[in-house]
């Protein structure tokens, strides 16, 4: 006999329906620990990290007010309700990061294109978590 299905226990078509959302949280959760762990960094001013900001350009007074920035970037995109602007803000940050490796010359797939691969990343999470803004970004309402 087969037991009907019941709320606790989702049916098949249910599980199957959901596996984009799954993705889209595990590809989400991916980069808000790389930007936490970037962040976090910055803030407690690791070496290797303020070394690699400092090869970028960027005076050693301004390592830690980055990584102030990239953390609220980090959690506004990990709030439900904040994650929309919280992907704008960070696609902005990770240009500005994309412009630093051209400035310096740095190689073009390991190091200036890195930020738009995260960028990718962090969109397709977010659209795999809400279906509705692939057709908000695309202008269909």
């Amino acid at each position: 006999m087969v037991e009907p299905h019941t709320e606790a226990q989702p049916s098949p078509a249910g599980r199957v329906r959901r596996w984009p959302e799954r993705l889209g949280w595990v590809l989400s959760g991916l980069v808000i620990v790389f930007f936490l762990v970037d962040a976090l960094g910055k803030i407690l001013a690791v070496p290797q990290v303020v070394a690699g900001s400092q090869d970028l350009g960027y005076p050693l007074h301004t390592v830690v007010p980055i990584g102030l920035l990239l953390l609220v970037g980090a959690v506004l995109y990990s709030l439900p309700r904040s994650a929309v602007l919280g992907a704008i803000y960070l696609t902005a940050f990770l240009g500005g990061a994309v412009a630093a490796h051209v400035r310096i010359g740095s190689p073009l797939f390991t190091h200036i294109l890195f930020g738009v691969y995260v960028a990718v990343l962090m969109w397709a999470g977010l659209v795999l978590r809400r279906p509705a803004l692939l057709g908000a970004l695309l202008g269909r309402h």
